[in-house]
């Protein structure tokens, strides 16, 4: 599989809400980031999907190159 393209430079702060069901991009196509839009059609990926542990602000990974997606682990600092 191709690397995915980077959706951003830094990561992105979202507020979220405990239980709920969220749908990272994994392609770096979306126009939605950091969430999936559907551009990954055509690719062979697939969104990851996230349930919040708990309610509050995380940083979602933008450049694609985390290790614990879909958390920001600092990647992009080696882009």
């Amino acid at each position: 599989m191709a690397d995915p393209e980077i959706g951003g430079t830094e990561p992105i702060a979202v507020e979220v809400e405990e239980g709920k069901m969220y749908w990272w991009c994994t392609c770096g196509r979306s126009d939605s980031q950091p969430f999936c839009d559907g551009s990954h059609k055509d690719t062979d990926f697939i969104p990851q999907g996230w349930e919040a542990p708990k309610t509050g602000k995380v940083f979602l990974c933008a450049c694609k190159r985390t290790a614990k997606g879909p958390l920001c682990d600092g990647a992009h600092n080696n882009l």
